[in-house]
């Protein structure tokens, strides 16, 4: 994947080496929603986030440097969720970035409570901010399989797009639809994001005048990660079955197809799947 040239915009909280402090802040409307989506690759079952992140008082949390990071690990998520957002306001009006996206390590205060490293990366809907612990990328390779730092933009793109279904009302509306079920808002809400990530690789060149980029085999890298975390194999390396009516993001077919969809047609319209009949 090609980034080395491409443009950083600062909007970066590094809180690397900061913990929180104080106790785990109450769950509130927030945290409802980052139960649904703090399952993204861990396969933590949403009723066990809930449970992490709905106890105690406001979380204290020390400041973070903000601005450009100066390591290649935190440069890489500068630019690539820098380009993400400039897909974006090509794509949606009046769209409005992340107000950061927070670098943390093992614990982190967020506006939906506590946000840990075993949740994988998340977005916070209350502060409108996407949470990454990048020691998870020795996860999304070891454990899963999806080496390649395509595979590591299509997380952050795909948490973006959470941020994105966020200003359109696509999270309140999968709220309203339930949080667990092969047809759950849920899994719309998540295959959404999956065909988000697609749309801004089909147009991450455009944007950025070939300074980010992603070849046919980048393309590939990303459907592996989407496959990767699909709920069937998760359930299935966690506990040797399926279990449908379990399901929060969908199966590995449903997550790299949606992907798929959204890197050919290019287009955020692709993307509704609350309008689908079946996923």
């Amino acid at each position: 994947m090609r980034w080395g040239g491409g443009r950083g915009s600062g909007n970066i909280e590094d809180r690397r080496g900061l913990g929180p402090v104080g106790a785990v802040g109450g769950l509130g409307a927030g945290g409802v929603i980052l139960a649904l989506i703090g399952y993204f690759v861990f396969g933590i079952d949403p009723s066990t986030t809930m449970s992490v992140v709905g106890q105690g008082q406001p979380v204290e949390q020390q400041e973070g440097v903000r601005g450009q990071p100066a390591d290649e690990a935190g440069r890489f998520v500068d630019v690539v969720a820098t380009n993400v957002d400039d897909v974006w306001k090509t794509q949606m009006e009046g769209y409005r970035p992340p107000d950061a996206v927070v670098l943390y390590d093992r614990a982190t205060g967020t506006g939906c409570g506590l946000g840990q490293a075993a949740m994988g990366p998340f977005y916070c809907p209350a502060d409108r901010k996407v949470y990454l612990d990048l020691t998870f990328w020795n996860e999304l390779e070891g454990r899963f399989g999806a080496s390649g730092e395509a595979a590591r933009a299509y997380v952050i793109a795909h948490e973006i797009g959470h941020h994105v279904q966020n200003l359109t009302g696509a999270s309140d509306q999968a709220r309203r639809l339930g949080a667990q079920g092969a047809q759950s808002g849920s899994v719309r809400l998540e295959l959404q994001a999956d065909c988000y990530a697609g749309v801004w690789a089909a147009h991450a060149a455009e944007v950025s005048g070939g300074q980010v980029a992603l070849d046919p085999k980048d393309v590939e890298d990303g459907l592996r990660a989407a496959a990767a975390v699909g709920d069937d194999t998760l359930q299935r390396q966690a506990q040797g079955r399926v279990m449908p009516d379990a399901f929060t993001h969908g199966s590995s077919e449903q997550r790299t197809r949606w992907f798929r969809r959204g890197v050919e047609a290019g287009d955020p319209a692709a993307c509704d799947t609350f309008a689908a009949r079946t996923l």
